[in-house]
């Protein structure tokens, strides 16, 4: 009797119970490693539907990454995962089984690829594209130190609409004689993915000559063992002739071909790895998954099940919040915008789920852009609409942002064109750790000429940024958080802010807090316990980081005898040093308490807890207020 997962949940094998290192799957049989295949599965979904996390990548890689260590030798070998959110099992493959239940957990195994959590985690990651690069550099230097080791990288085909996997492939043949490159084919990164190479995989993978040689594959192995995978190549070049002329892509690049193989055959795979080890010269294999495979509900819906939070594992189901995020007032208000001003027009790179794009493309489908994994082409691509007319909003998440620094500079802001950049994540991204972590966006982008950059403190507040990127004609960016904000309802239409005008919730002449955006509730809370001690406290919502109000600064900053500024932000370049650099300008020498990120990579972990270990909390800066606040409190009693 099947259950709504889709399986009859029957009792499982206990293999992976045995495995302490990859030297224990060798020890299985290839029938013994399709039983491991179902348990690993298992513990898949029920150990993520407790924390969350990336469960539909990594039930497609199930035995891609038991027959990568059944054949080779990690950590001698070398394993890069692209992205690295699909190496669940291979952390589970690795001694790392005992602790599986503490993944994105605080204190407990990171979601991604990290070389201080493991030896056999070769290579770190959280963004795409990195792979092939990471892969090359690794077997340029095996090469050089006369090494004989394998490199073996492995990449979805969504990270070959980012650019720098073909920087990369444009270097392999001519700098190494020997690399695997593993291109794990499901037709999805998050959304499903779009532009012409996914167009011609979807070509490749439906031609009549490769189904027939998908049908074929397994027989071919059990007759022939490795053997098979060179007739397969030899095949494939064949029937593909029509599809690309002279040649398939990756031959034109100097890589061996092969495949489509099925990325679920164990046995197949095994052989194919074991033939692949005796080559001495650049090859791909391309592997056809399912993404979520072994799980109905992720089948049913890939998109959801991409990454999420905890669910029921029969049934799929997660909790719902009532509450809408911040993404999504992001996209209703630009439906908003779109519906009065033809030139709107939004633009994601490969992340409309998770910027909830999604929400508005149905609504303006012409007026959508999706990419792909192209950060660089979607602020370049934004640019040159600009110069026609229109009016591009690029959502991308603020850690994302990062690689697409230069183009902000250069094709953008120094053409001072209007286009908006939305930065979901601005600020701490808790269990995604790291390389999520949206903290240096006010750094890297107050330093450009010409650019706005807002912080809203609440809902409405971001939707009345929106519509001052929209009326404003240069360059924006619009930092917002994660998840849900303080509940704030949205007028009915968003209003533009005066540019550069904060906003003084109360006036006070003994100590000013500015708490900057999702923190600005910290700052009322310092104010009420200051408030407690008879200090007159100011509160400020600066509302933008660039251009700073200097006026509000400056008069503060001589009213009062302290400073204090809150940001979910590095400290490094952060708001807080804005605020010290006017009031220097401004020949002042007032003391400024700064509460924010140290100069450090912040792990993953709840958001309070990890704010509570660096010190982002109203107890710190009461602390290093109170050399201050004591003096202002003495100087009081003595003039009573």
């Amino acid at each position: 009797m099947l259950n709504k997962r889709g399986d009859s949940r029957l009792p499982m094998s206990e293999f992976l119970k045995t495995i302490t290192g990859p030297a224990d799957v060798k020890k299985l049989s290839v029938p013994q490693l399709v039983e491991l295949a179902a348990e690993i599965r298992e513990r898949l979904i029920t150990s993520v539907a407790k924390t969350g996390g990336h469960i539909g990548p990594n039930l497609g890689v199930v035995e891609l990454t038991i027959a990568m260590h059944y054949v080779f030798d990690t950590p001698t070998d070398s394993f890069v995962f692209d992205v690295s959110h699909q190496a669940y099992v291979h952390k589970l493959l690795t001694g790392r089984a005992d602790r599986f239940d503490t993944i994105r957990q605080p204190g407990g195994l990171n979601g991604f690829m990290l070389r201080t959590e493991s030896e056999h985690d070769s290579f770190g990651a959280g963004h795409a594209g990195t792979a092939l690069s990471a892969a090359l550099g690794m077997a340029v230097a095996r090469d050089r130190s006369g090494g004989n080791e394998h490199i073996v990288a492995l990449a979805g085909d969504a990270a070959f609409t980012c650019g720098i996997s073909y920087e990369a492939l444009n270097n392999i043949a001519s700098q190494t004689k020997r690399l695997i490159v593993v291109l794990n084919d499901n037709a999805w990164s998050i959304d499903k993915n779009v532009g012409a190479i996914a167009a011609y995989f979807h070509k490749v993978v439906t031609h009549p000559s490769f189904r027939y040689l998908h049908e074929r594959a397994s027989g071919l192995v059990s007759r022939f063992g490795g053997k098979a995978a060179k007739h397969v190549q030899r095949k494939a070049q064949e029937s593909v002739k029509g599809l690309l002329g002279p040649s398939m892509l990756f031959e034109e690049f100097g890589l061996d071909y092969y495949g489509p193989l099925d990325g679920h055959d164990l046995p197949l795979l095994v052989n194919t790895f074991q033939f692949l080890k005796t080559q001495n010269r650049p090859v791909i294999l391309h592997a056809i998954t399912q993404k979520g495979r072994g799980f109905q509900p992720s089948l049913d819906n890939q998109k959801k099940f991409h990454g999420l939070g905890p669910y029921n594992p029969d049934t799929g189901e997660t909790t719902a919040v009532g509450q809408k995020t911040y993404s999504e007032v992001f996209a209703e208000t630009l439906v908003k915008l779109a519906d009065k001003d033809p030139k709107v027009v939004a633009i994601t790179a490969a992340m409309p789920n998770g910027t909830a794009l999604d929400l508005y493309r149905p609504h303006h489908p012409e007026r959508y852009f999706d990419v792909g994994i192209a950060e660089e082409h979607a602020v370049i691509f934004a640019a040159g609409m600009a110069t026609k007319g229109y009016k591009p909003f690029c959502a991308i998440y603020s850690t994302f942002l990062q690689r697409a620094f230069d183009p902000i500079v250069h094709d953008v802001a120094l053409q001072n064109l209007q286009v908006c950049f939305c930065m979901d994540r601005g600020g701490l991204s808790g269990d995604d750790g790291p390389t999520h972590h949206g903290l240096f966006d006010i750094s890297y982008l107050r330093s450009v000429p010409n650019l706005i950059h807002m912080v809203p403190a609440n809902e409405d507040e971001l939707a009345d940024m929106m519509q001052t990127a929209l009326e404003f004609s240069g360059p924006s960016a619009i930092r917002y958080p994660r998840g849900v904000g303080p509940g704030v309802v949205v007028k009915a239409a968003p209003v533009a802010l005066e540019i550069g005008k904060a906003e003084v919730l109360r006036e006070g002449s003994d100590v000013a807090i500015f708490g900057l955006g999702a923190l600005l509730p910290l700052a009322v809370q310092m104010a009420a316990k200051l408030e407690a001690e008879g200090l007159s406290v100011a509160v400020v919502n600066p509302r933008f980081v660039k251009p700073m109000d200097g006026a509000v600064v400056e008069r503060l900053g001589r009213s009062c005898g302290l400073v204090v500024t809150f940001e979910d932000h590095v400290l490094a370049g952060g708001f807080g040093s804005a605020v010290m650099e006017t009031l220097n300008a401004a020949g002042l020498s007032t003391p400024v308490v700064r509460i924010g990120w140290p100069d450090e990579f912040i792990e993953h972990g709840r958001v309070d807890a990890l704010r509570e270990k660096y010190g982002v909390t109203v107890e710190r800066a009461m602390e290093m207020a109170e050399p201050f606040v004591s003096a202002m409190v003495r100087e009081r009693l003595a003039a009573v």
